[in-house]
Formats: structure tokens, C-alpha cells, sequence
């Protein structure tokens, strides 16, 4: 069923030098068509080393526009090259490519319309190296908007994603912020179009080269996460209705 689908996979870079190259190899491309790279103005070779990696789509910001907006131009790209199941995986090498055809299957043979990799789903979290305080923050985080947005997910802030393309049409993903909490929108709005997410593990690891945002985004981020969660249980329920300028109804700056 697999090779029926045209399957794009994203790598939203950012000085991934050291490790792109890795996760490049392991990209299982007897069933993925295509990658699609987009450099958010990095300070090392990242470009330069693209050159010699088999990547069909390179795209290179002439700024720092920030992880949302690095992921926007993917997905735009993505869904203009027609692909049928989009791929969102992390260059870092965090994360194994080679559970691409699993969440994929998952997404072609329609048991979800979204599908995460999960790092807290197995015991191996902080076993790979997730820091104690990340670990802690996530589990918490996780909890709340599980209350909140009316879900049973093991965490919302993987960076490996399947999506079946046709679902994120209806979205509007481009409204949403061009900083991390980005993540935390696009899952929300999903949710509130009632989309079907699955998980499966995920191993995750850390180590010195793998991206990792500092202690005070991590706060910012934090308490993003929380408004985010927040707005959605209020306008999900009715309570309260935010409109954007448009008057149309939105979630903080994305729009359901």
C-alpha cells in the first residue's frame, strides 16, 4: 500500500551539520519519494554538506525566522509537491528514520490521521538521555492538556510526526506562531478537527550534537503550552469565542 502513496519527508534544519547526514542515510527511501530540507539560516556547513546528501528539495531561509516558520515553509512545499503522507522528522539524529514505514502504515491503511513518535510511550527516556527536568516538565505538561483538550496521549512534544496530507489542508497552520509552540498549535487544531492521532515508541537520544532548546524557552515554551491548552478548553467548549481580524474563530494566533 505503501508504494500507491507519495511520501515526502521534512527536515526542518538548524545547524544540524553534525548530525544530517546520519539521519539522511537512515531514511528508508525504497518507500519515501521525496525530502525536503529547509535551512533556517544556519550558522555552520549545514548547507554546504547538503550538497553531497541525497535531498531532491533544498530550501534556505535568508534570515532566522524561527522553528514554526522553518516548519511552515516544509509543509507548504510538501503539500505543493502533492504528497499523500507527510513525514516531520527532527535532523538531529534524535529521532530513528527507521520507523518511517511503520507511520506510515499507520496513516495509508487509515487507522489514524496523525501519527507521533513517541519518547515516553517505552521506558527509554530518560534512559537515552532526556534531561530529568525535561522529563518531569513533559509528563506534567502532558497531563494537563490530556484534562484540558479531552485526550489520552503519552506526550505532545515529540518532533516526529506522520500526517495524512488531506488533514492538514483543512488547517491553517501558516497563522500559527514561527516559534516552538508552533508544535503545541498544530496539535491543537488537529484535535479540535477531531483528528484521530495515534503513537507508537520511539526511543529517543540524546547526546551533544542533538538540538535541544535551553532551560529559559523551555519555560517560555512551558508556559505557551499551557495557554494554548487553555484557550482550546475554553473555545472547545463554548466558553469563551477569540476571533482573529478577520472574525474569524482562532486559538490564540492559530486559527481552527
Amino acid at each position: 500500500m505503501l508504494q500507491n502513496q507519495k511520501i515526502i519527508v521534512i527536515l526542518p534544519a538548524y545547524n544540524a551539520e553534525k548530525t544530517l547526514q546520519k539521519t539522511v542515510e537512515e531514511i528508508p527511501f525504497d518507500i519515501v519519494d521525496e525530502v525536503i530540507l529547509t535551512d533556517d539560516f544556519s550558522t555552520d556547513n549545514t548547507l554546504k554538506i547538503t550538497q553531497n546528501i541525497d535531498i531532491q528539495h533544498i530550501i534556505a531561509h535568508d534570515k532566522n525566522k524561527g522553528y514554526g516558520a522553518n516548519q511552515k515553509t516544509c509543509y507548504k512545499k510538501a503539500l505543493e509537491l502533492k504528497a499523500d503522507v507527510i513525514v516531520m522528522l527532527h535532523p538531529d539524529y534524535q529521532y530513528s528514520p527507521k520507523l518511517i514505514p511503520a507511520m506510515c502504515e499507520l496513516i495509508v491503511n487509515n487507522t489514524f490521521d496523525v501519527v507521533l513518535g513517541s519518547r515516553i510511550l517505552s521506558s527509554g527516556a530518560l534512559k537515552g538521555g532526556m534531561p530529568l527536568y525535561k522529563y518531569i516538565s513533559n509528563r506534567v505538561l502532558t497531563l494537563i492538556q490530556n484534562i484540558l483538550m479531552n485526550q489520552k496521549l503519552s506526550e505532545y512534544h515529540t518532533g516526529y510526526r506522520c500526517f495524512n496530507a488531506q488533514f492538514l489542508k483543512q488547517i491553517d497552520f501558516e497563522n500559527n506562531s514561527n516559534d516552538f509552540i508552533f508544535d503545541n498549535e498544530i496539535l491543537a487544531q488537529l484535535c479540535y478537527k477531531n483528528a484521530r492521532i495515534g503513537e507508537i515508541s520511539c526511543p529517543a537520544k540524546y547526546f551533544k550534537d542533538a538540538s535541544s532548546i535551553n532551560f529559559k524557552k523551555s519555560v517560555v515554551y512551558g508556559f505557551g503550552v499551557l495557554r494554548v491548552s487553555l484557550v482550546y478548553f475554553l473555545q472547545k467548549n463554548k466558553l469563551i469565542k477569540i476571533l482573529n481580524k478577520k472574525n474569524e474563530v482562532s486559538l490564540c494566533k492559530c486559527q481552527f
